[in-house]
C-alpha cells in the first residue's frame, strides 16, 4: 500500500483524480487538505467533504487550509469549473464536518508521525505545501515523495506563460521548488495528453452511479467530447504517477518560478541543462496515454462496482 495525503482544490479535475485514488486498492488515502483555488475555500472543502461520502472514502480527514495566496491578489478558475467548482456535478450534502484544526498543521503533524511513509499529491495551488515548508523544514525528509500537477516547460493556460495552479500562488510554488526536494512535476505538457474522448466517455456512462452522476458531467463539462479529442482531466495524471511512474518519462531539471514578471509571472522556468545532482525536479515530459486511461478506467470500473 502507497500511502498519500492529497493537497486539492475540487474542482472538477480533482473529483475525477480523488475519485482514481478510491478506486486503488494500491493507495491508502491518509488525509486530504483544501486550499482556495479553482474556487473559494468554502467551496473547495464542501466539495472535499462531498466527495469523501460519494466515493465512499470513510473517515478519511478532511482538513481546510489556506484561503488564498501568500502575497497576492485571489485568482481563480471559476469560468471554467463553475460556480460550485463542480459544474454540472450535484452530489448528496455532506452530513460530515471537516476536521479541526489547518490543513498546513495536518501536513506537518501526519508527515512527521510516519516519516518516510507518505507521498504528497498536491494539485492544486501550492499554499498549504509551501507554509508546511515554512513551518517545519523537516518535512522535505518526512516525505517520501512530493508529487503535482502544475506547471509546463512549453506553454501556460490561465495565460501564455502560466499553468493556473502555479499563477495562482507563484511565491508558494517557489518555496516549494526550492525547500530541497526533488519535486516530481506533471505539468500541461503531459496532462494536456489525457484527454476524454467518445470513447473513454462511453466507458464512464457505463459505471452506475459514479458515471452517471459524477464521471460523466464533470468530463462533459469541460469541453466538447469527440472521437478524436476532448477536455484533458490534468489532475487524474499526478495520482497515476504515484501508481505507476513507469506511465511517464521524466527528465531531471532545474525549475525556478518567475514571480516578478510582468507577462510571465507564475511561468515554471525549466532548464534540462543540468546534471541529475543538481536537479529539483522531475519534470514529466511525455506521457503513455493508452496506458492512462487503462489505469484510469480500470479503478473507475473497480470502484463502481463498490458504489453500485
Amino acid at each position: 500500500m502507497k500511502k498519500v495525503l492529497i493537497d486539492c482544490d475540487p474542482g472538477i479535475d480533482d473529483a475525477l483524480a480523488l475519485a482514481l485514488a478510491a478506486g486503488s486498492p494500491s493507495l491508502d488515502v491518509v488525509g486530504i487538505t483544501t486550499v482556495g483555488g479553482n474556487v473559494d475555500l468554502p467551496l473547495t472543502t464542501a466539495n472535499a467533504l462531498a466527495l469523501r461520502e460519494f466515493l465512499e472514502l470513510g473517515n478519511v480527514p478532511v482538513t481546510p487550509g489556506s484561503a488564498g495566496a501568500l502575497l497576492r491578489e485571489t485568482v481563480r478558475a471559476s469560468r471554467v469549473h463553475g460556480t460550485t467548482g463542480l459544474g454540472d456535478v450535484v452530489l448528496p450534502a455532506p452530513a460530515l464536518d471537516p476536521s479541526d484544526g489547518h490543513a498546513v498543521d495536518f501536513i506537518v503533524d501526519t508527515l512527521k508521525a510516519a516519516p518516510g511513509e507518505i507521498t504528497l499529491v498536491a494539485v492544486g495551488p501550492l499554499t498549504n505545501i509551501a507554509l508546511a515548508v515554512r513551518r517545519e523544514p523537516r518535512v522535505v525528509e518526512w516525505a517520501r515523495d512530493l508529487v503535482i500537477m502544475g506547471g509546463s516547460f512549453t506553454r501556460g493556460n490561465h495565460n501564455p506563460a502560466a499553468e493556473f495552479n502555479i499563477l495562482a500562488d507563484p511565491e508558494a510554488a517557489a518555496i516549494v521548488f526550492g525547500a530541497g526536494w526533488t519535486v516530481k512535476m506533471l505539468g500541461l505538457d503531459v496532462t494536456l495528453t489525457a484527454v476524454v474522448t467518445s470513447d473513454v466517455l462511453d466507458r464512464m456512462r457505463l459505471l452506475g452511479r459514479l458515471g452517471e452522476q459524477l464521471l460523466a458531467p464533470a468530463a462533459q463539462f469541460y469541453g466538447v467530447v469527440t472521437a478524436d479529442g476532448g477536455p484533458a482531466i490534468h489532475d487524474a495524471c499526478a495520482v497515476a504517477y504515484v501508481l505507476d511512474p513507469s506511465l511517464f518519462t521524466c527528465v531531471p531539471a532545474v525549475v525556478n518560478v518567475e514571480t516578478a514578471g510582468l507577462y510571465t509571472r507564475g511561468m515554471t522556468v525549466t532548464d534540462f541543462k543540468v546534471s541529475a545532482q543538481d536537479a529539483n525536479a522531475l519534470v514529466a515530459t511525455s506521457m503513455d496515454v493508452k496506458g492512462f486511461w487503462e489505469l484510469v478506467l480500470g479503478a473507475y470500473e473497480g470502484l463502481a462496482g463498490r458504489l453500485g
